[in-house]
């Protein structure tokens, strides 16, 4: 496979491996609860010699010999794991159309022999044939040694994400031919393997497209064998799935395009402080002011103690609300394009090393680095319930009542009254920004009382969009 060609769509095999899959996850339940029942047995007959006075070597002589062997649940448990282990293997090998095959031959080869119809065995026999020779397609075994290896766990939309996958023959015999098959997501990309010698290795590379935001799975790596037919197909996993992130397009914003706050004492509020950064006056000593804050010319000069009065000031915390209720998107490109600016403001801010609180009505987005919050911004999903819009901007005020810019990212279906709503949530003095994403939309500024209100077209236009807000 090459790089450029991109995944075949799903298969009619990837289809049945789904139930194939479902069998073996109830195989293995019903195993491990065998399992917990020999273990719970072993124990009550563990207690049972202790009360008895059992010596060691009896103990030793009667757990040789699994408590399962006597009884009918001994039977039971050796039937399940006969089934298990050697009958339900061999069955499984078998498709849907082969069983129907099968069925369809036995049926023939009963009526034909029963009535003494010589049809009915001639039909029997052409359904035999087929069986036999799917059979001798599927028989032997492949020891491989294989490596999934993706270059990057982690892409943007748009980029393809390039892996490996390594097929070596560990053995000192050759391995004939066969097909490869790796899951990516709900596809399945297929490749031939030609005849490895002993100590032979065979490469394949391949690109994995990435239109959509979202978590790949990318695996697992299985041999195949079947029949030209599908009357039999014989599958053996050899390297686990792995993750792969495709995160949200982000775009960088330069700092007079954040319109965030940018000078270095923050925004200065009209609370009062005796210790701040922002100067605003001078006022008589008072008994418990710090004396490193007593301005000793205007002492000198009046003959009494003064002291520097300062205003508190906010340092620089933005919140960036995204709002994902699915009601207020008119599209699912329209609600990409608003999880893309949300997550380019996150991590503009992230950048400019300043406070950040990015969340959704439903989650919280990580902040300790970029990769991690663009991960979560990768598993943002939009919610089918009603919820009443004025908690976004209560949710701000809660995680954040000390912010200094609350930016809502929010859909063209969004209404004035419920944006004005939740602005009103928000403290007072916080620069309260609406940015709404609206397909093909012109750039254009409005506002509702306080709250800014941009609507964007394409995030190419976040940038300029936000400069209006900064002036």
């Amino acid at each position: 496979m090459s790089d450029d060609s991109s995944l075949p769509t799903d298969t009619a095999d990837a289809r049945s491996s789904k139930a194939r899959a479902k069998k073996r996850r109830r195989a293995v339940a019903a195993e491990e609860r065998a399992r917990s029942r020999r273990e719970r047995r072993r124990t009550r007959s563990a207690k049972r010699r202790e009360r008895e006075g059992a010596s060691p070597a009896e103990e030793t002589t009667q757990q040789g010999a699994p408590a399962a062997s006597t009884g009918l649940r001994g039977v039971r448990d050796r039937i399940v794991e006969l089934w298990l282990r050697r009958i339900h293997p061999v069955l499984d090998v078998v498709s849907p159309i082969g069983w129907a095959v099968a069925a369809a031959a036995a049926v023939c080869w009963f009526l034909g022999i029963s009535l003494r119809v010589t049809e009915l065995n001639v039909i029997a026999l052409a359904l035999t044939v087929p069986l036999v020779l799917a059979a001798l397609f599927v028989l032997g075994r492949a020891n491989y040694r294989v490596s999934l290896d993706l270059q990057t766990h982690r892409v943007v939309v748009g980029t393809r994400a390039v892996g490996r996958v390594e097929v070596a023959n560990p053995t000192q015999r050759d391995i004939l031919p066969s097909r490869i098959e790796l899951a990516v997501g709900k596809a399945t990309a297929q490749f031939l393997v030609p005849r490895l010698a002993a100590g032979a290795e065979h490469e394949e590379l391949f690109a994995v497209p990435t239109r959509r935001r979202s978590v790949l799975t990318v695996g697992p790596v299985r041999s195949v064998r079947d029949d030209p037919l599908s009357l039999m197909r014989r599958q053996v996993t050899w390297a686990k799935a792995q993750e792969l992130y495709v995160h949200p397009r982000t775009v960088r914003l330069d700092e007079a395009a954040s319109g965030f706050l940018r000078d270095l004492e923050g925004t200065p509020s009209s609370d009062l402080s005796s210790s701040d950064i922002a100067f605003h006056a001078l006022r008589d000593y008072t008994p418990g002011d710090d004396r490193r804050h007593v301005h000793w010319r205007t002492t000198a000069r009046t003959g009494k103690l003064m002291v520097r009065q300062f205003e508190e000031t906010r340092r620089s915390h933005v919140v960036v609300a995204l709002d994902n209720l699915a009601e207020h998107y008119a599209s699912e490109d329209e609600f990409e394009l608003a999880v893309s600016a949300a997550a380019s403001l996150s991590a503009q801010t992230f950048r400019e090393e300043k406070e950040l609180t990015p969340f959704t009505f439903d989650a919280r987005q990580r902040t300790a680095g970029i990769r991690p919050m663009m991960d979560d911004y990768t598993l943002v999903e939009q919610l089918r319930e009603r919820i009443s819009f004025h908690e976004l901007g209560q949710k701000a005020a809660d995680l954040a009542p000390n912010a200094s810019a609350v930016m809502m990212v929010v859909g063209s279906h969004t209404t004035a009254r419920e944006l004005n709503s939740a602005a009103n949530q928000l403290p007072i003095g916080v620069l309260a920004v609406a940015i709404r994403c609206v397909e093909e939309a012109e750039v254009r500024r409005s506002a509702i009382g306080s709250l800014d209100v941009v609507t964007v077209g394409s995030l190419d236009t976040l940038a300029r969009a936000l400069r209006a807000v900064g002036r």
